[in-house]
Formats: structure tokens, sequence, C-alpha cells
């Protein structure tokens, strides 16, 4: 989510999909954006990203964890525009692929709107992976593998050592706040954003690209939403931990919320080939309402500690005033803040969110013990009006269903 000229992360995987497609057709290559973004092309490309990419697997848990359900909802309404509006209004005026609703640990309402959508697909979640990524980093300062949000990026990715990213923090990446330009800027074919998509679906480097990127402001003051800063989170996390993200997400988050399907992450194409920390996880809708429901209870699950609950704290809002709710600049709906890789929401419930481009949310509501995920195929990577309709939609219904009891 960022700047309403840019396709951010979109074009990056399912351009990269559709040059796998192409097999060397020069007019495909030169229209494989347009292509892929279009209805329904983008519907199966979301949903379709092993086919054409390569991947690393996240294995599903031994034992799934069960979600109960109790279908139900059948009355929900809201108002947006001045118009009263139902779910499948929603699902059609904002291209929903797939739905879910928890509440108190319960699916009360699960549905597949997508052409290619079911329960067993997995999802190409764009940037909801870096939720993900701040989860599992959370669980790595727990275990002590990572030492301190305050240590430097270059202790655990030396070969930034002199770039603008060397005297970042990790809190400064998780708050999208290290000072380094990046401008996700598909339009522009040499903009900082089309030479990192180069490198991840041409083989070039990506730690070359980043290398590269200056400084513009000093670290942690300014807020900047950089998909680079993500991927350098990523490479943090492997480097504190020694794994793979695939490896590690498997070992402390997908293995311990009861995953029922394998997720995965698909790579770059050159070696060596690397996981996207802030876009390339994909999962089923299922799984992914057992990592909210993961974080609406404060990081414990069925009696089992998996996230530290500051951490989960912290995902709600941070007392920094460029991250405000309303303070992230025009370029950003103004009923967002930014804090931890999530984006933060008004009122004093501090529920929250984890948003991929063309339509992914995670909505979390912990005092509701409420969550919500929606995937969605829009045809744009950003879409104010339909992100709009999406937040008025899902804070009514957290109003709708704690009425209801």
């Amino acid at each position: 989510m960022g700047r309403t000229t840019r396709r951010a992360g979109g074009a990056l995987a399912v351009g990269a999909a559709v040059a796998g497609l192409g097999a060397g057709a020069s007019w495909l290559w030169r229209h494989q954006a347009d292509i892929a973004f279009s209805r329904p092309v983008n519907e199966w490309a979301f949903t379709h990203m092993s086919t054409v990419l390569p991947t690393e697997s996240v294995p599903r848990a031994a034992t799934p964890r069960p979600l109960p359900s109790e279908p139900g909802l059948p009355d929900f309404t809201y108002e947006h525009a001045g118009e009263r509006r139902t779910l499948a209004d929603l699902h059609i005026r904002t291209h929903t692929t797939g739905f879910a609703v928890l509440h108190r640990g319960v699916l009360v309402r699960e549905e597949y709107p997508g052409r290619f959508a079911s329960r067993a697909a997995r999802f190409q979640l764009f940037s909801l992976t870096k939720s993900v990524t701040s989860m599992l980093l959370g669980i790595a300062l727990e275990e002590g593998a990572l030492g301190s949000t305050a240590d430097k990026v270059v202790c655990y990715v030396p070969g930034l050592a002199g770039s603008a990213y060397d005297g970042v923090t990790v809190e400064d990446l998780l708050h999208m706040s290290s000072g380094v330009e990046f401008v996700e800027d598909y339009a522009d074919p040499e903009s900082s954003f089309a030479r990192f998509e180069r490198a991840v679906s041409g083989g070039g480097s990506l730690l070359d690209v980043v290398r590269s990127l200056p400084r513009t402001a000093e670290p942690g003051g300014t807020f900047n939403y950089s998909t680079v800063d993500s991927q350098v989170l990523g490479w943090v996390l492997e480097g504190a931990t020694g794994l793979p993200l695939s490896r590690y997400a498997h070992s402390r988050l997908w293995s311990r919320i009861g995953a029922e399907r394998d997720a995965y992450y698909f790579l770059t194409r050159g070696r060596p080939r690397t996981a996207l920390g802030g876009g390339s996880f994909n999962a089923s809708v299922r799984d992914m309402a057992r990592v909210g429901l993961l974080m609406a209870r404060g990081g414990e699950l069925d009696g089992q500690r998996i996230v530290p609950a500051s951490w989960v704290e912290r995902s709600r809002g941070v007392d920094a005033p460029h991250l405000a709710v309303g303070a992230l600049g025009t370029d950003f709906p103004g009923h967002y803040g930014y804090a931890n890789q999530w984006w933060t929401l008004a009122g004093e419930r501090r529920a929250f969110t984890g948003i991929g481009i063309h339509g992914q949310y995670l909505w979390v509501d912990p005092d509701a013990d409420l969550v919500v995920v929606k995937t969605s195929a829009w045809n744009t990577a950003e879409d104010e009006g339909r992100d709009a309709e999406t937040v008025a939609a899902l804070s009514a219904l957290v109003r709708h269903v704690e009425a209801r009891g």
C-alpha cells in the first residue's frame, strides 16, 4: 500500500509469473503487466504462483487445529456512500475472492466468490507477508536469536555495510522509518522499484539494488512505505536464526497454529534464490484466519505462547507521532497509521490489519475476539474507493457481531 500511482509488489510477483508463461513471446513480455492485472487473469495468477515461480514450502501442521463452524451473519448490512449494502454487494464491488469471519474462534462466515478460489487454494498475499515477517521477528526476539530491535541491521546482514542501511536499526525497519529512499513507482522503468522488480524476476542481484539506494532522511523519524525495508527485515531474520524464512515460519508459526494447508514463499529467479520478506507468502484463507486468531488472542493459542504478548501490543500502535493514524502523509488514507509492519486503525479499540495490494486484508480486533480474512483481485494495486468501502464494511461487521453477542 502506498502512492496511488504505483503498483507495488504486484508486478514483482505477477509480472514474473506471466514472464514465465510467455515462453519468450515479445508481445506478451511487453504487455505482461496489463494482462496479469486484468480480470479474471489476475484471479488465476493470485492463486497459482507455485506453478510459475520457484517456491519453498512451509509445511502444514502434523495435526491441524480445528476451526468449528456455525454459519451466520445472514442479516448483516453496512452503510457506505449513502447506501445500505450486503456482504454480497461488498464481494461484487471489491472483487472478493476469499472471505472468512472468525468470532471467538468459530467460523461464522466462509465463502469463496473467486473463479479459482476455494478452501484449498493458496492466495498470493502480497504485503500481508510483511505482517507475517514481523510475527516471526517477535518470536526470534523472544527466543534470543535476535538480540534487540535496537540492533543494527548490518550485524545480521553484513553485506549492507557501507550502504544507506549502515546505521539503521531493526526498530527503524519495523516502522518503515529507515530513512532510505525507495519509491515503488512501477510506471517509471528507471525507478528503484522497477530495478528491484527486474532483479526478482530477471535473475539480478537484490543485494546490489538495495546497496545502491541513497539515504534521504535520518533513521527513525520519517515514514516511507518500502518493500525493501521489509526485504531487509527478512534478511535480518535469516541472519539471526541461520534458517531460511520458510523453515523458520514452519517450525515457529505454521506448525504451532495448526495450519491445515502447506503455505509457500515464491523465490527470486536469480541464485542464490531468496524469499521476499515483504511480499511472497502464499497461504489459504483458513490458515490466515488462524494467524489472525493468534494475534487477536495476544499471541497465545490453546494455552501455548507463540508470539510475545508485548509484540502483539506494539503491533496495535506505538507512541510515535509520525506513525499515528492520519499522520502518514497524503499518499495514504487517513484512517490508517502504521506500526511493526501492521496498519493501525483509529479509535480506542486499537484494532489493526495486515494489508496486501489488490485487496488483501487480515483484520484483527482483539476486543471483539474477531478476525476477518479477505482476499481480492482488484484491477489496480491500490484503490482508495474499494479500500474505504472495505474498511466501512469490516468496521460495521465488528459492531454487528458484538451487538449479536
